[in-house]
């Protein structure tokens, strides 16, 4: 991909952010050969009822025993908060969703550390923050991050991948003021970014063994001690956080595939498949072990068709739930709405507007805000 037709100023950012040519090229040929089918492969089943737990209830002494084990956590500076504050920054008017606010003129980001001081404060530990941005909001993200980095909630970033779209034939796309068009390749760079950036070593180094991963925009997944409390008790590598489905949701969900559970997108589904057998979806919020996380992992480069400026052309993205098919994961359904609700996710204004109210409410229930 080293193609003049690669303008001058996308050369730069392909250099900065570590673009794979190689790569590209490999993906684009098995593209040109057909070899682009994103469905799973292997005997896809409803879960068992026992495949997911339920979070006990707040006040309950099932939930304050938990908490105690994941305050336990924190207080010995083993927890540490990955946010995801990547994308291209264009469902906000090409503002970085980080920087957006989102209740009471507090920012996405402001409101994220916020939540991890608290839980600082309360244990008397240290959380530190990586955020995982993209080449279209690091650096505004990283200047954020300057400002609110503290002693007990350092703040660290570090960006995730790059790459370029191409057309169904495999050329690069280029737009219509004669630039490629780049594109941050999904959230599934993220274990690749931790180890390359060295965030993991450093991490561990300094006694680190728990990640708490959210999205920027997910205000309602706060880092919740009983959640850790759970994870480290059923000893998984990985915990992923599940609600139930309302109308009108897509995404992933925890399937069985020859007899293991794991998050299946809703693309890689067999078209025969009930997706609405299945009553609960994914969040994309996880707590990750951090040893077991320090590796490659053969995540699949998935196909996806974007429209660009009214033409069709192609990404090739990987996702992180699917490290739950290759690591022992546990599904735990959490709550969605309500002081204790743990999904309020805001892609765009509209959202955030409608759910802005629920968001506060949650927020000032937990100590978030006063």
């Amino acid at each position: 991909m080293s193609s003049p037709a690669i303008d001058p100023a996308t050369r730069v950012l392909l250099d900065r952010y570590g673009h794979r040519a190689d790569l590209l090229g490999r993906l684009v040929e098995r593209l040109s050969q057909g070899a682009a089918d994103n469905a799973i492969r292997g005997r896809v089943e409803v879960p068992e009822e026992s495949d997911v737990v339920r979070l006990p209830s707040p006040g309950t002494a099932e939930r304050a025993r938990l908490a105690a084990i994941g305050e336990k956590a924190i207080a010995a500076n083993k927890v540490g908060a990955v946010v995801l504050a990547g994308g291209m920054a264009t469902r906000f008017g090409g503002v970085v969703k980080a920087a957006v606010p989102a209740v009471l003129g507090r920012s996405f980001l402001d409101l994220k550390i916020a939540d991890h001081a608290r839980m600082a404060a309360r244990t008397g530990g240290r959380v530190p923050c990586y955020l995982m941005t993209s080449f279209a909001t690091h650096d505004i993200v990283s200047e954020l991050a300057r400002a609110m980095s503290t002693d007990r909630v350092p703040i660290e970033t570090f960006a995730q991948g790059i790459s370029l779209r191409v057309t169904h034939d495999g050329a690069p796309f280029i737009e219509a003021d004669g630039s490629a068009s780049p594109y941050a390749p999904g959230h599934g760079d993220l274990t690749f970014a931790l180890r390359e950036s060295g965030v993991m070593k450093r991490f561990r180094e300094g006694g680190g063994e728990i990640l708490a991963m959210s999205n920027v925009d997910n205000l309602g997944a706060t880092l919740d001690p009983a959640i850790l409390g759970l994870h480290l008790e059923r000893g998984a590598a990985v915990t992923a956080e599940v609600v139930r489905k309302e109308a009108g949701d897509k995404g992933g969900a925890p399937a069985r595939v020859d007899g293991a559970v794991q998050i299946v997108e809703s693309f890689r589904f067999p078209v025969a498949f009930d997706q609405d057998a299945i009553p609960v979806f994914n969040t994309n919020t996880f707590v990750l072990d951090a040893a077991a996380i320090d590796r490659d992992f053969d995540l699949t480069w998935f196909v996806v068709e974007k429209t660009v400026e009214g033409k069709k052309v192609v990404q090739f993205e990987r996702l992180v739930g699917e490290l739950t098919a290759f690591l022992p994961s546990a599904f735990i359904e959490v709550e969605r709405h309500g002081d204790d609700g743990r999904f309020q996710p805001a892609k765009d204004p509209q959202e955030l507007a409608r759910r802005a109210p629920e968001i506060e409410a949650l927020l000032r229930a937990r100590g978030v805000i006063d």
